[in-house]
């Protein structure tokens, strides 16, 4: 179809932006060609007229459909362009946390400028072994992808590791050297790997800087090859390095530091080592203050010089070449302190004595006023004469700068090549992988002659990866045989050819470096007129003439000339350097020494990074004359060739690509800047790769995964049988463009966009199909419901009317009952009401009325006496006023009277002068005048009264008169008084104050303690009241806490119970613990076990044996039976001892060994006492038996019968040690070490001690002999014939009986007192000739004695003779060991202790194992004592019984009596098992070493090797044969061991021997005779218990031996499980059809699709049920299978859920329903098994979580807490993990959003687990192998011939 078909109504393109360089947008219309405008609608809301460019109309570039955002491969887009790709990066970046992406072949790392948990030794395990592409991206994933080429190609690898400064360029590198340093081990003993991993810290110290992009950036490049023997183990490496910045040395910009080296110095400089060096803080230095940074935030410098100086001691750098290079650096440090001053414009001068200089001089050992003068001067020599001319002070000081550069050049190399010199390895390399580490591309605001060469090798590089991304696209469609098409590419040549060809820039550069005049100009000018117009790459700016510009495949790339020729010729004076080279400091010349033979690897500039060329490790002489015009080469000229070397080197590898981009520019953390990254994609080349891969058919689909995925747009019909012919015809139906695609062999290839109209039309499909069914069902839901809800709504409305009618009436009825109630009630409540209202108004009454009568009696009293005061008052007041006023008025009545008179009187003269007048007034006056008479009359009665009133009132006054002087002489008295008492009053005032301030206090103190009482009595009724409560509270608590009682005890009864058993699990936690701790060092100590057979066969291989010391095979012990066990080995008291192998090739000994074997010890010391107390008992019972019958009269016959036991006794002796001296001599030429036999060794005493015990043995029975015989003759005469002896053949017998040579002696000697007796004739005694023929037989007994006597002195001469031999070899062995002595005293402090304690170790334990033989041969003696007594009781108890009873004194004296021979009877079988001494090697091979472990298992009763073994120990018990069951038992542990390592890999070998061992461990416990294992044996199966022998120690040998079969069981199984778990679990669909196949891209992930050779689900149930049916036929023990399973269910759950934290593809809803299913299966399994109560379904639950949350909901905080509730067996880590790997798989499913996984993270941060993300699929579980009987009785058992055991008997 048209790519313009595609621009739809929605669909979403990607438009430029200045800010975020490409924005998404969403069509808002069809576009149809023609149109010049696409509406478009942005992410933020905003609607935008987008127009397309009339020139090209090119249309904005598609986005990918969101099902495929966040692929691990960009090359999976199925739109491959620039947006998708930056889109894609920025997802993974920032929402999933994801810092790797595959595209194609090159893996991108964007650094996170934080440290993550995702380079562990469990992740690297994790992709140890996997392909490329069934991982999510990783560093490790890239480094384990060369190293599986490597092995598998045979062919070298190198990783390209290039970035921006600060991109994390140095730590990939050194991430991909760890790994394979983890992977692949050394060689060798010398820890190669962590030396190269060691090389890093010297590195980054001496190459490494602060910048302002980066606080430990890497100022050169390195390429660092890793050297592989021919089992891929590293060997060795070596290193190269390019462009050292030396200019840093002496120039740091603002923001920067110098190298760490320098700091690190200056911060150590308080040390005392560093005193001599004067050194001090940075800041005092030219060279390290001039970028004001000299701290680093977080980096201690001190630590990290220490951390140097640990690397550089583990590299094989002495301490005085440490302390040398110091010197230099701390010279350099001093050199750039030094001044110049001018003395004119041409010349300088350096201040006399000047200390820098002088500090200088001293440290690098020169002379100080030669190089004074040289730092001033300089010569020019010319054809004829040389002149020495001065120098400016500019000019000196650059000479001094570049001088400190050329130094710490030479320095950086010599370090450089005594690295390589530490990692270089005599072992032949097979093959390397080389990680090259170096610049990535730069373009700066000024860019000079370093980043011209950067970039000159970056275009090298880039022209390298095109050529290679190119071959492998070839080399895919000529695979899938498709027709090669031209894929135009961008070809860099021309530019290259523009730097590096003939009168290219680097040509012009050298040769103008050769003229005498030669500028910067003048190269410029050269460079115009060669190129400019020429050449389509070069350029020159328009306002610039001192630049150029050049096109590289990033970008145009502006050069400053600037500096050009100086930096290329590298300018140092000749006479500076001869001065250094004729330095006292011997280290100094050699940094120059190789100038004469090569070229200078550190050759620089004055300013900016300098190119260097290979160091090379072995240097070679060149031909005279050749020196001079080495020496001249340029910059340039040496920096091409070397990158001419890189290239070759390169080119002769695979190379592995690693582009590192830088997201921010300001270190902050998961921060993407997209102009910087979409600047970092396009000089990178990873743009490059997508271009490639899009011209052709960058989406490739396998016919199966395509038929997956796109089956929903087929019909039936055209499913064909044929996949292929299928997906052919469906694609001509879907695409009708046929170029569109191509159909390979095996894929089918897509352009660019065809995969995205793919998802397109199924997308469409799907989602019609689902609207169909949609609608459909929700038809159906709905029809369905609204029956449901209509049959339910009737039913309700019946219900709820009937209700609501029961309901009324119900409430009829409590109405009717609640007005009534409420009538009472109401009435009660008034009525309270009232009677509370009515006595609390009584008692306010009352109070109140007090109250008031109170204040009206207070107020009557005050009135009362105001009354009176106011009564005198008034009355005093008004008499006064009354006096006052009657003179007043008495005066104004004279005065007005007069007044009046005299008008009166004025009237009267006129009126008397008129008669009318007079006429008148006496009219008047009549009227008056009777007036007046009457009133006269009156006044007269008036004062008559007032007379007599006032004559009382005199009467009155007069008394009042006297009485007032009365009292006012007493008042005159008074006052008086009063004078005298005022002083009184004034004191009695101030005490009246006093109680006034007193009562005032009172009555404050009276009204507190009032209120406080009132509110005391107020609370105390409040509390009465509170306590009535309570104390009906209390009643009813009381009676809930009865109850509560009664339940709190049933749950303390339950949380005990709850409590014992969680204390039982943590008692079983720590015992597993224990356990795994045990089982872990004996899987320690096999391993050491194994690796020390390895290494002592290859020692045979390797070594020939000398003579007198080769060992056979028998003598050979295991480890642990030579440590673990030395009570066990197989020496008897008659043999030597058996000891470890010399003390070099012993293994180190566990102190828990030897704490247990110091325990053993203690214990046998204390059996022995016990056992010697009870000999001392037995001896004594035995002496006083003695006593008494020495006391009892002998008799004849039993002195004959005595006297013929002793000479049998005497044969038997002999025999014994003759068989005794022979297996001296067996042991003696079967000596297990050189040691056993040394003088003064315990083995060498005990062989001396014995034998000389046998020679004093032999004399005793000579003499004994030539006793019997003397005394035989003398009695010839003496003893009748007839009394003599008996028959011979009874003779024998009875002196067989007799073993102790002290009873024989007895015998004879009571045979002596008998012949005192009366005598007897001679021949009487001889008449038969008897007695002639036993001399006869005694001599001839003698001679043969003594011939063997003979022979076994010659023997034991022969003997002595090879001990001095081997006392001499053992001598040359001390002074062996004494030379690795002084060789172990050179090594290191803690080396040496560690070789000391393990000597000490070593050592004790020897002592102990020779003390535990002792006690050991002790307790045999006891044995043997005690059953000799028993032996001895028997037969003097039997001899006395019968002659006491059954002969009488005269028979005694007359007949002698012959003893009986009493046959034995034949007993029955007793289940056990006779073999000879020779035949145990035939036993223990026929048994184990050459046993069919199938055949016995089908035909045979399972476990029969075991009971077989033990009815052959029985029988040994049986005998009290300690050697016998000792070798046997050895024996066979050691057989065991040797078949499993042979046949180790072999899961029914080992699982054969797993159920055998732990069936002879439990016969050996339940035959062991203690109680606690005999509970289940039957009567006749304890009489088979072991009599003789405690074999509990070899229990625990053999629960060891067990132990360590079944950790090699679950390493089989591991390894035959582990290929089928991913694809089984993951990978195949179970259930069909539910997870679609999602595109994938160039690193081809495996496919879910089961295939033929594909493992699925049903392979590991096969698998599963083959395990536990052999281990069933095998009869091994329920409870430990069950341990198995739940080991295989933890390995297959372990590994599974860290694939599915590995692997961003499996994240999604329909795996998890696939994971589940597939778990219910093995559920499933376990339950047809019948162990579901094994504990295995636990192990899965992790697994089960993982895919639970996979399906839940992940939107909301509910869904959160429910998952936080959920993932209980899940770490946080990982949990978070999961949730951002969680990819759709279908538009229908969403992702995860950030702020939902951090609210996750927030939810969970105070969860106290493991940081660890993945689970520890190595882990094994502590295994136990519980007591389990067997039924079987063992005389039941019959031995089948096919075992070809024919030579042992059933006893």
């Amino acid at each position: 179809m048209a790519a313009s078909e595609l621009y739809t109504k929605f669909a979403r393109v990607w438009i430029p932006d200045p800010e975020e360089v490409w924005k998404s947008a969403e069509l808002l219309k069809d576009y149809k060609p023609g149109d010049k405008v696409l509406l478009l609608h942005l992410e933020e809301g905003k609607d935008l007229e987008y127009r397309l460019d009339p020139k090209t109309k090119e249309l904005p570039h598609l986005r990918n459909p969101d099902i495929l955002v966040g692929e691990n491969d960009l090359t999976a887009l199925s739109y491959l362009h620039e947006p998708a790709v930056l889109h894609n990066l920025r997802v993974r970046f920032i929402d999933s946390k994801l810092i790797y992406t595959y595209c194609g072949i090159v893996l991108v790392a964007i650094n996170p400028y934080e440290q993550l948990p995702i380079y562990g030794e469990d992740i690297i395990n994790a992709y140890s072994g996997q392909n490329m592409g069934d991982m999510d991206p990783h560093i490790f994933a890239v480094a384990e992808e060369a190293y599986k080429q490597m092995a598998r190609d045979e062919r070298n690898q190198s990783i390209i590791v290039s970035g921006e400064s600060g991109a994390g360029k140095t730590v990939s590198a050194k991430y991909a050297m760890r790994y394979f340093a983890t992977v692949s081990g050394s060689a060798s003993e010398a820890n190669v790997e962590e030396k190269v991993l060691a090389s890093n810290p010297i590195m980054e110290s001496i190459g490494n800087a602060k910048t302002t992009r980066n606080d430990n950036s890497s100022r050169f490049g390195k390429y660092i090859e890793i050297g592989f023997d021919k089992r891929y183990r590293i060997i060795g490496a070596n290193m190269r390095t390019y462009l050292l910045e030396k200019s840093r040395v002496v120039f740091q910009a603002e923001e920067e530091r110098n190298y760490h080296i320098f700091y690190q110095l200056c911060a150590s400089a308080n040390l005392p080592e560093f005193k001599m060096l004067r050194l001090g803080n940075a800041n005092n230095f030219h060279y390290t203050k001039q970028g004001g940074s000299p701290v680093i935030e977080g980096v201690d410098d001190t630590k990290e010089m220490a951390h140097t100086r640990q690397a550089c001691t583990l590299l094989g750098i002495s301490e005085s070449y440490q302390m040398g290079i110091f010197r230099i650096l701390a010279g350099i440090l001093h050199l750039g302190n030094v001044a110049f001053t001018s003395r004119d414009s041409d010349s300088c001068t350096i201040p006399p004595k000047h200390e820098p200089l002088s500090i200088f001089c001293d440290l690098m050992g020169v002379d100080y006023e030669e190089m004074c003068h040289w730092l001033c001067h300089r010569k020019l020599a010319t054809t004829t004469e040389t002149y020495i001319k001065p120098i400016s002070k500019l000019q000196a000081t650059n000479a001094r700068d570049a001088l400190a550069k050329h130094i710490y050049a030479k320095l950086f190399n010599w370090i450089v090549d005594h690295v390589n010199q530490a990692l270089h390895s005599a072992v032949k390399q097979h093959s390397f992988i080389g990680v090259l580490d170096i610049y990535g591309f730069e373009t700066f605001e000024i860019n000079s002659f370093e980043q011209f060469c950067i970039n000159y090798a970056n275009e090298k590089l880039q022209q390298q990866f095109n050529m290679h991304v190119f071959k492998l696209e070839q080399e895919e469609y000529m695979k899938e045989q498709i027709p090669w098409t031209l894929i135009d590419f961008y070809d860099n040549q021309p530019c290259i050819n523009l730097i590096e060809s003939k009168l290219g820039i680097l040509d012009l550069l050298d040769e103008e470096c050769k003229m005498p005049k030669g500028t910067d100009d003048t190269w410029a000018q050269k460079l115009y007129n060669t190129h400019l117009n020429k050449c389509a790459l070069f350029e020159k700016p328009r306002l610039s003439n001192k630049a150029f510009i050049i096109q590289h495949f990033a970008d145009k790339v502006e050069y400053q000339c600037e500096g050009f020729l100086e930096k290329n010729k590298d300018t140092v004076f000749e006479e500076q350097i001869k001065v250094l080279k004729s330095s006292k400091f011997k280290m100094l010349p050699e940094l120059f020494q190789d100038d004469e033979k090569a070229i200078s690897p550190t050759s620089a500039t004055s300013s900016g990074r300098t190119p260097l060329t290979r160091t090379p490790a072995k240097l070679t002489k060149g031909r005279p004359g050749q020196t001079a015009k080495e020496h001249k080469k340029t910059v340039g000229h040496q920096f091409r060739n070397s990158l001419h070397l890189l290239m070759e080197t390169l080119n002769a590898t695979t190379p592995h690509y690693v582009r590192c981009i830088k997201p921010n520019d300001f270190k902050f953390p998961f921060t993407f800047d997209e102009k910087r990254a979409v600047q970092q994609l396009r000089a990178c080349g990873v743009l490059e790769t997508i271009r490639i891969s899009a011209a052709g058919f960058p989406s490739r689909w396998t016919y199966q995964e395509f038929f997956s995925r796109y089956r929903v747009l087929m019909k039936q019909k055209d499913v064909l049988s044929d996949r292929k012919q299928t997906c052919k015809n469906v694609l001509e139906k879907l695409i009708a463009d046929k170029d569109k695609y191509q159909f390979g062999k095996t894929k089918i290839f897509f352009r660019a966009g065809q995969v995205a109209y793919l998802e397109k039309l199924r997308a469409d499909k799907l989602r019609a199909a689902c609207i169909r069914i949609q609608k459909t069902i929700r038809g159906w839901l709905l029809r369905k419901k609204y029956l449901r809800m209509r049959k339910a709504a009737i039913i309700v409305q019946r219900y709820v009317r009937g209700y609501q009618a029961r309901c009324y009436a119900k409430f009829l009825r409590r109405t009717k009952a609640a007005t009534i109630i409420q009538k009472y009630w109401r009435m009660y409540i008034v009525r309270r009401r009232y009677k509370i209202k009515r006595m609390a108004t009584i008692v306010l009454q009352s109070y109140l009325r007090g109250y008031l009568a109170r204040n009206r009696y207070r107020k009557m009293l005050r009135e009362h006496k105001a009354v009176i005061i106011q009564k005198w008052v008034r009355g005093w007041l008004a008499r006064t006023y009354y006096r006052r006023s009657m003179h007043a008025i008495i005066y104004l009545q004279c005065c007005f009277r007069r007044m009046m008179a005299k008008r009166e009187l004025k009237k009267l003269k006129i009126e008397a002068r008129s008669v009318e007048r007079y006429k008148k007034l006496h009219i008047g006056m009549e009227n008056k005048i009777m007036q007046l008479q009457r009133k006269v009359d009156e006044q007269n009665k008036d004062y008559k009264c007032l007379m007599e009133k006032l004559t009382n009132l005199e009467g009155i006054y007069t008394s009042e008169t006297e009485k007032l002087r009365s009292d006012l002489e007493r008042l005159q008295l008074s006052e008086e008084e009063a004078k005298i008492a005022t002083g009184r009053v004034l004191s009695l005032q101030e005490e009246i104050a006093k109680l006034r301030k007193d009562l005032e206090q009172t009555q404050s103190e009276k009204k507190s303690i009032e209120e406080r009482a009132d509110r005391y009595k107020q609370e105390t009724e409040q509390l009465v009241s509170n306590l009535k409560e309570e104390n009906t509270l209390l009643k009813q608590e009381k009676e809930a806490l009865n109850h509560l009682i009664v339940e709190q005890a049933k749950e303390m009864t339950e949380t005990m119970e709850k409590k014992l058993v969680e204390e039982t699990k943590q008692l079983e936690l720590d015992l597993n613990d224990e356990r795994l701790r045990y089982q872990n060092l004996l899987n320690e100590f096999s391993r050491l076990e194994e690796r020390y057979d390895d290494l002592k066969e290859e020692m045979t291989l390797m070594n020939v044996p000398k003579p007198g010391h080769k060992r056979t095979d028998s003598t050979h012990s295991s480890n642990e039976s030579e440590y673990t066990f030395s009570s066990e080995i197989a020496e008897t008291e008659d043999m030597p001892l058996r000891t470890e192998e010399p003390s070099e090739k012993k293994v180190p000994l566990d102190m828990s060994l030897f704490l247990k074997l110091q325990k053993r010890v203690t214990e046998l010391e204390q059996e022995k006492q016990v056992m010697q107390d009870e000999l001392d008992r037995k001896e004594e019972q035995v002496l006083r038996s003695k006593a008494k019958e020495e006391e009892r009269p002998q008799i004849r016959g039993a002195e004959l019968e005595y006297e013929s036991l002793k000479r049998q006794e005497l044969e038997s002796e002999n025999k014994k040690l003759k068989n005794e001296l022979n297996e001296l001599r067996k042991a003696l030429s079967e000596k297990s070490a050189p040691e056993v036999t040394a003088p003064g060794a315990p083995a060498y005493r005990v062989l001396m001690e014995q034998l000389t015990s046998v020679s004093e043995e032999l004399d005793v029975r000579k003499e004994e002999v030539l006793i019997l015989r003397s005394q035989l003759v003398s009695q010839k005469e003496a003893i009748q014939p007839k009394n003599t002896m008996t028959d011979s053949s009874i003779l024998l017998e009875d002196v067989q009986k007799m073993k102790d040579k002290g009873e024989i002696a007895q015998a004879y000697i009571g045979l002596k007192e008998t012949n005192r007796s009366p005598a007897m004739d001679c021949h009487e005694l001889n008449e038969d000739g008897e007695l002639w023929l036993v001399y006869e037989g005694l001599k001839q007994a003698n001679r043969l004695l003594e011939s063997q006597l003979q022979s076994q002195k010659r023997s034991h001469e022969n003997e002595a003779e090879a001990l001095r031999g081997e006392i001499q070899s053992l001598k040359e062995e001390n002074n062996r060991q004494q030379q690795l002595l002084a060789q172990n005293l050179q090594l290191p402090p803690e080396a040496r202790i560690e070789a000391s304690l393990q000597h000490e170790i070593t050592r004790l334990t020897n002592e102990n194992l020779d003390l535990m033989e002792q006690l050991e041969k002790q307790d045999k003696t006891v044995r043997k004592l005690k059953k000799q007594l028993k032996v001895f009781a028997k037969k003097i108890g039997e001899l006395e019984v019968g002659q006491m009873e059954n002969i009488s004194p005269g028979q005694i004296i007359d007949e002698p009596i012959r003893p009986v021979n009493i046959p034995r009877k034949e007993k029955d079988f007793q289940g056990m098992l006779e073999y000879k001494k020779e035949d145990e090697q035939k036993l223990v091979k026929n048994l184990i070493l050459e046993l069919k472990p199938r055949g016995v298992a089908v035909n045979l009763i399972p476990g029969l090797p075991a009971y077989i073994l033990f009815m052959c120990v029985r029988h040994a018990d049986y005998l009290n044969d300690d050697q016998k069951v000792r070798s046997l038992l050895t024996s066979t542990i050691n057989s065991i061991k040797k078949v499993l390592k042979k046949r180790g890999d072999d899961f029914e070998t080992v699982s054969f021997w797993l159920s055998n061992t732990c069936r002879f461990l439990h016969c050996l416990k339940q035959y062991s005779g203690e109680e606690g294992f005999m509970k289940h044996n039957t009567s006749r199966q304890n009489e088979h218990c072991l009599t003789n022998f405690d074999l509990a120690e070899y229990r625990q040998v053999l629960s060891d031996l067990a132990i360590q079969i079944y950790q090699q069981l679950v390493r089989v199984l591991e390894n035959i499980l582990q290929p089928m778990i991913v694809s089984g679990m993951l990978e195949h669909e179970t259930i069909q059809g539910v997870s679609g196949v999602k595109p994938t891209g160039l690193r081809k992930r495996t496919s879910s699709i089961a295939d033929e050779g594909t493992y699925t689900l049903d392979s590991i149930l096969r698998q599963l049920n083959s395990f536990h049916s052999v281990m069933c036929q095998h009869g091994m023990d329920p409870e430990l299978i069950k341990q198995v399973v739940k080991q295989m269910f933890y390995i297959v759950g372990a590994i599974t859920l860290n694939n599915l934290l590995l692997r961003k593809d499996m994240c999604s809803w329909s795996k998890g329903m696939q994971i589940r299913y597939n778990v219910s299966q093995l559920e499933e399994w376990l339950r047809d098994k019948n162990l579901m109560n094994s504990g295995a379904k636990e192990t899965l639950e992790p697994l089960i979580q993982a895919a639970q949350l996979l399906q839940v909901k992940k939107k909301t905080d509910d869904d959160a807490e429910a998952i936080c509730s959920m993932c209980s067996a899940l770490t946080t880590a990982q949990i978070v993990k999961v949730l951002n790997l969680y990819t759709p798989v279908n538009e229908f499913e969403e992702r995860v959003s950030v702020s939902f996984i951090r609210t996750i993270q927030m939810r969970l941060r105070d969860r106290k687990d493991s940081p660890q993300l993945l689970m520890d699929a190595k882990h094994i579980f502590p295994v136990t192998f519980p007591f389990n009987p067997s039924s079987l009785a063992l005389e039941t058992i019959q031995i089948p011939a096919s075992l070809g055991l024919g030579f042992i008997s059933r006893v």
